[in-house]
This record gives structure tokens, C-alpha cells and sequence, in this order.
């Protein structure tokens, strides 16, 4: 997995919306967590728009959040909840990430900036 990057949901909003375009030739190289695809769809507004959201998100690879993952995100949260002010969400995205070894790329590097064993990607390449 040490070519594959995660992309958290920001990014794919974006490219689902047109606002961002990912190399079509590499779109096996993004992955997410079942949590950020739960995040995308919550966003859609009816029947077809869902079909649509559908259709991008089976392009990318997802990983399984394993009960690994489930332990270090509930360690990941007792450790900065109280001083980070860290969601469920992010919680698990950022255990994943840390699991599998993966880069994170995201807009909301505040949001996980201080997890030390987690590497943020700068950009999508």
C-alpha cells in the first residue's frame, strides 16, 4: 500500500463536484475509509445526484477499518479530545492512516496536525 494516498472528505467533495481534478490514469493510487464515504453521501441532495456520488466514489480503492483501527482511534481520542477538541470521524480517518502507513491529504491539516505519527500529505502527487 506505500504508493496509495488517502484523501479525506474535502478532497473528494471537491472532486466529485468538478473542483478539483484527479489524474484519471492514477485514480487507483487514492483510498479512503468507509467513514469518508459515509461523510460524502450524507451531502447529496436527491435520487440522481446519490447515482452520481455513487459512481466516483466506487472508483477509488476503500479500506477497511479493521477493530485495530477502531482501538487506536479510541486512543487517538482519549489522548486529544479534551485538548484538541478531536471527532469520531477524524479519530478513525487518522487511525487508518496510521495503520496502513498512508498519507493523508486534506485541507484540514488543523485538524490533524498535532498526531505526530501521522504524515500529512502536502499535495495530491
Amino acid at each position: 500500500m506505500n504508493n496509495l494516498l488517502f484523501i479525506d472528505t474535502c478532497i473528494v467533495i471537491d472532486y466529485i463536484n468538478g473542483k478539483l481534478k484527479l489524474d484519471k490514469d492514477n485514480i487507483e493510487r487514492y483510498c479512503f475509509n468507509s467513514i469518508v464515504d459515509m461523510e460524502v453521501l450524507v451531502g447529496v441532495r436527491n435520487k440522481r445526484e446519490l447515482n452520481t456520488t455513487n459512481k466516483k466514489l466506487n472508483l477509488f480503492k476503500n479500506i477497511s477499518i479493521e477493530q485495530e483501527i477502531l482501538d487506536l482511534a479510541r486512543d487517538l481520542l482519549n489522548k486529544y479530545i479534551l485538548s484538541h477538541n478531536m471527532g469520531i470521524y477524524d479519530s478513525i480517518i487518522a487511525a487508518t492512516c496510521i495503520i496502513y502507513e498512508l498519507p493523508l491529504w486534506t485541507y484540514n491539516k488543523k485538524d490533524f496536525k498535532y498526531i505526530d505519527e501521522l504524515e500529512l500529505a502536502d499535495e495530491k502527487n
